[in-house]
């Protein structure tokens, strides 16, 4: 799907790609600056039945989200999308359609045995659909993906290969997350404005 490139490309990690899967075997964290706000993008291995990742739920248990990275040009990237999520939900781990910022009224994706499981990940997830710059009309293809796949995730369309739409994932994550900045301040002397702090709306 290209998401070591895009991962290398939002957070100059040099995590290794290539043009075929697994190519990542291990989780390859890397800071994704926005503003003066750094967001940690962790890049994971491939999701694949037959690749099992037995640590993969407890590495998901501190993630505040999920990007979804998938290949736009594959035919076959809504039946990727519906793997990703079976395999996800025999680890516990749900992929969400509303966001912490969402005020309306969302219809969660959640299997009734996990609501009351304790130890279930819930992500909120966007679908990020790579590889735009291989397609004639990038956009058209990407609505037929959003109304096919279900749940419907939020999208954003993106290349990795020219940098398309790669601007826009900062600040769709801070508005989407609800967060809000918090600059410390020794007292006699100026607020720091360089290294804020960030919370959530509501959280002290």
């Amino acid at each position: 799907s290209g998401k070591s490139a895009l991962h290398a490309r939002l957070t100059h990690s040099g995590a290794k790609s290539g043009p075929y899967p697994f190519t990542t075997q291990y989780p390859e964290p890397g800071m994704l600056r926005w503003e003066d706000v750094l967001f940690q993008l962790v890049d994971l291995p491939a999701l694949s039945a037959e690749h099992p990742l037995p640590w993969l739920g407890s590495t998901l248990q501190s993630a505040d989200a999920a990007l979804l990275v998938v290949d736009l040009s594959d035919p076959d990237c809504v039946q990727h999308v519906e793997s990703v999520q079976s395999i996800l939900a025999e680890r516990r781990v749900n992929l969400l359609t509303h966001w912490p910022a969402d005020t309306a009224a969302a219809t969660e994706t959640v299997r009734p045995e996990d609501e009351a499981d304790v130890f279930a990940v819930r992500l909120p997830t966007l679908l990020v659909a790579n590889k735009a710059d291989r397609l004639a009309h990038a956009d058209t293809d990407l609505e037929a993906l959003a109304e096919l796949e279900e749940p419907h995730f939020p999208t954003l369309l993106v290349s990795a290969e020219t940098g398309q739409g790669l601007d826009a994932l900062g600040p769709w994550l801070w508005r989407a997350l609800g967060l809000v900045r918090v600059y410390t301040k020794a007292p006699g002397k100026p607020a720091l404005h360089d290294r804020p702090f960030t919370l959530r709306h509501g959280e002290q």
